[in-house]
């Protein structure tokens, strides 16, 4: 680029899923400088820790410089070429022999934030004719989609504008930077806010209401909420009448799940759960912010999201301002190539793949353990660090060794890393051109930004483009990879959405409106569900052989579901509280970050920690049914009673993905049950 004058680029983040505004400062080619973009709607200005700290990620003296090869055990340099031959010469040798189900593609969080990582990935998956792409959306997120999906026909979206704001197992101060953003703003103006954690946060000081409940039971809790809001006649019944079906049913199913009944379960007082109840049903608006994956990761996942959604629709929050509201979705041009062969988990999991012939281009990546090497013998992994991120690590790590190629597109050595045969150096967010589509909170506003390169990437790394671009040429699909640059893929991405490339680049460099949500509901096009309505009874879940009303399932290992287990493991393991510091398996090796994070820690109740002679700093040793862990110790009086909190994301010893079970699963989507399982703690000698 030899840039000779300092210039301003204005571009996205894609540290985290929420894509905000973010402008650099170049000069003679180096980055020196990193600020919010304040026109950008979604942060208007403002960085979050990690977001300022980009430029550390960049520059970073451990990043990936060039190629590497596995070589009896140690690694040598190569260079891309031999690299990408060597690569080619192995996936050709394994299809001809196996079949082309035999490679299997990842993509990390990054890669679901990411849109060219994740349809160049599926583009390639595709050409080969491998069905098996995989990633954290077996894990994270997709389930409550698809069980949105399922209710309203399209996937609606939370409002960040509200008058009550219920967090049900989401602290936005730590996980979801524009969201707390907005609450800051709405709070002074007479918005309020209901909590629903085991752990208190700070906004639950200025909540009107404070549930601390016990993990993996909230769809008791939703259930009994549902109860107060029907018996008590709380439920707008013009809005139920015009657009849904199967409230009659609803009606006579709710009976037994009383407060009464919740108490027992969850831990929260019945007088708590009709307050709830009763401020949820009669406010001007609310919307539900779900945890990124807290309700998804249990044994009752999918009902949770069900209930979740019959909540908002009971209540008339749905294409209200301030409720869930049902976002006009992007038209781009797609990447990725579909195949007609099924992946792993589609025939265990039906309704994770597929729901009205919509199907879905992913494989359940729980999946993916059993696979090796009976299917799979080829992994290819870009934007992640499935070793650490996901349930059960050893046997992922164990799947890994088995596997004929493993290859590795990062920044740095992960410990995916470390198991492959070929690491790959890839770019970081600021050295390649890309999509930014914000969605989520942005002020319920559906928003599109150009990533724009800022400088040209360093060392030996590239893009993920550039990597499937070459690879596909050695493999003998190369004409399916046409593009010269990346910017031709913006351009391509760009026809079907009204908004050029030129004017995103030149004009519009912080980004455009691409489209106005639009509030009520437009009986002439109804839902887009088999019954033209909002489906409170749902067919779809009835003829997959599940409830077609939300019901409530006991975690598999709990103080009720498995009481032998609990003589044994007599304390509630949670994971994956988030930290404001981090993303995932990111950001530990940021010092500026470690410093003000608070590292691995095992938080527990005082008087819990107590019964077992622990002490706030202590070394003590986490282990569960899977394995153990040696940690440290951190006593709050905020977490419940009973139950251990454990961050994920840490490696070695502080993997809290030693404990976590990959076959202990939700049964509608597969879905670990990370959120809820049992686990003992004593003191380390």
């Amino acid at each position: 680029m030899g840039d000779s004058q300092a210039r301003w680029v204005a571009t996205d983040c894609t540290i985290c899923y929420h894509s905000c505004g973010m402008k650099v400062l170049v000069e003679d080619g180096r980055i020196t400088k990193v600020e919010g973009l304040k026109e950008h709607p979604l942060n208007m200005g403002k960085l979050c820790p990690k977001g300022l700290k980009a430029m550390d990620i960049v520059y970073h003296p451990d990043r990936l410089k060039y190629p590497q090869k596995r070589v009896n055990g140690r690694w040598e340099r190569i260079s891309w070429d031999d690299a990408l031959g060597e690569i080619a010469d192995k996936l050709i040798g394994l299809k001809n022999e196996f079949g082309p189900e035999v490679l299997s593609i990842f993509s990390g969080s990054i890669g679901v934030e990411n849109f060219e990582m994740m349809e160049l990935a599926q583009r390639f998956k595709g050409a080969f004719g491998t069905p098996n792409f995989i990633s954290v959306e077996g894990i994270c997120y997709r389930m409550r989609i698809r069980a949105r999906q399922i209710t309203f026909g399209k996937y609606p979206v939370e409002e960040a504008d509200t008058k009550l704001y219920v967090l049900w197992g989401h602290n936005p101060e730590q996980s979801d930077w524009p969201l707390h953003l907005a609450i800051q703003e709405n709070l002074p103006k007479g918005s309020k806010v209901a909590v629903i954690v085991p752990k208190r946060i700070p906004l639950a000081n200025h909540a009107e209401v404070y549930l601390p409940v016990r993990p993996g039971t909230d769809g008791a809790l939703a259930l009994a909420l549902i109860h107060v809001i029907v018996k008590e006649k709380l439920y707008k019944e013009d809005f139920v009448n015009r657009y849904t079906v199967g409230f009659d049913k609803l009606v006579d199913h709710i009976e037994p799940y009383t407060p009464a009944w919740a108490e027992k379960i969850t831990w929260v007082p019945a007088e708590d759960i009709r307050k709830l109840a009763r401020l949820f049903a009669t406010a001007e608006s609310a919307s539900i912010f779900q945890g990124t994956n807290t309700q998804d990761q249990t044994a009752n996942g999918s009902q949770n999201s069900r209930a979740l959604a019959i909540l908002q629709v009971i209540t008339g929050n749905i294409n209200n301002p301030g409720g869930w509201v049902i976002s006009p979705r992007l038209s781009l041009g797609g990447l990725g190539i579909r195949t007609d062969k099924t992946p792993i988990g589609a025939e265990e999991y039906p309704l994770f793949f597929e729901v009205w012939g919509r199907k879905s281009p992913y494989g359940q990546v729980v999946a993916f353990p059993d696979s090796v090497p009976n299917i799979i013998k080829a992994l290819i992994v870009t934007g992640g660090n499935p070793v650490v991120s996901l349930p059960d690590s050893k046997a992922y790590r164990e799947a890994m060794k088995r596997l004929d190629l493993l290859v590795v597109l990062d920044l740095f050595m992960t410990e995916t890393a470390e198991l492959a045969n070929y690491v790959l150096p890839g770019c970081t967010h600021l050295e390649k051109n890309g999509l930014a589509y914000s969605y989520n909170v942005c002020h319920g506003m559906p928003y599109l930004m150009m990533r724009k390169k800022a400088i040209e990437p360093l060392y030996e790394s590239r893009s993920e483009f550039t990597f499937w671009k070459e690879l596909a040429k050695k493999v003998g699909f190369g004409e399916l990879f046409s593009w010269e640059t990346d910017e031709e893929i913006v351009q391509h991405e760009l026809k079907p959405s009204g908004l050029s490339f030129q004017e995103l680049k030149d004009d519009k460099v912080a980004g455009a409106f691409y489209m106005q949500k639009q509030y009520g509901i437009d009986e002439a096009k109804s839902f887009p569900t088999p019954s033209g309505k909002i489906e409170i009874y749902s067919e779809t879940f009835k003829d997959a052989g599940f409830d077609p009303l939300p019901t409530y399932k006991e975690p598999d290992q709990s103080p009720l579901g498995n009481p032998e287990m609990f003589k044994r493991y007599p304390l509630i393991l949670t994971t994956g509280a988030r930290n404001l510091h981090y993303t995932h398996t990111q950001h530990r090796n940021i010092p500026a970050l470690e410093e003000e994070g608070k590292g691995a820690c095992a938080e527990i109740h005082p008087t819990t920690a107590e019964k077992y002679g622990i002490k706030d700093g202590d070394d003590v040793v986490v282990e569960s049914p899977r394995g153990q862990i040696k940690i440290k110790a951190l006593l709050t009086t905020d977490l419940m009673e009973g139950v251990v909190s454990i961050p994920h994301g840490w490696s070695g010893d502080q993997n809290v993905n030693l404990l976590t079970d990959v076959h202990l699963r939700e049964p509608v989507m597969g879905y670990p049950q990370m959120k809820s399982q049992l686990c003992s703690v004593r003191k380390h000698e």
